[in-house]
């Protein structure tokens, strides 16, 4: 049998494209998507307000130090110090008023030269249509600063695609135990 020039034209040709065929169904990495296919809609500003309970004192903490570095009880500032927290977040200043959620994450006294903490939260909602979602929150905190600023970096729930800041300022410190109770104003953008 002889293989005419058209022949081995048209078995190159069969060959190329069955050979850019994908062998399996392909994947991509990323791919632009419309707001509608996420079924995100008009983009609302809302603001939260609430208290932050930080209880690292009693039986039951809330605030719990969990490392620090061999200077940290030399340093003037704790530099150093890492805590954990699960602490309540309320509605008036009391601890006894109506809880709204929990603050959840890590504070780091993260400054040499004053007190100042690197914080990383989720506020973990409890109440209303906030129920059940969560912002995320990440900054630096100089606690001797009247008020002081972080940002809200994400959310999920109802605060999907969030972003924002915080403002908070210290209502009250005990100085013999450090329990400190911190007013939040969070103005978030979300959908």
């Amino acid at each position: 049998m002889a293989i005419t020039a058209l022949n081995l034209i048209i078995f190159t040709i069969l060959l190329f494209l069955a050979s850019a065929l994908p062998l399996t169904k392909s994947q991509q990495f990323s791919r632009k998507l419309s707001k509608k296919e996420m079924g995100l809609k008009v983009e609302k500003l809302s603001h939260l307000h609430f208290y932050f309970h930080d209880i690292g004192s009693g039986s039951n903490p809330t605030a719990v130090h969990v490392a620090q570095a061999a200077t940290t009880n030399s340093s003037a500032t704790l530099f150093g110090s890492v805590t954990v927290i699960d602490n309540l977040l309320t509605l008036g200043p009391e601890i006894s008023s109506k809880t709204v959620g929990r603050a959840q994450g890590i504070y780091v006294f993260a400054d040499t030269t004053e007190l100042a903490l690197s914080v990383v939260y989720n506020f973990a909602f409890s109440e209303g249509v906030f129920n059940g979602s969560v912002l995320s929150v990440l900054g630096r905190n100089p606690l001797l600063s009247g008020v002081r600023e972080l940002s809200i970096v994400g959310g999920s729930g109802v605060f999907r695609f969030a972003r924002g800041h915080a403002k908070l300022k210290t209502v009250e410190t005990n100085m013999q135990n450090g329990d400190a109770v911190v007013e939040y104003n969070v103005y978030v953008f979300h959908y």
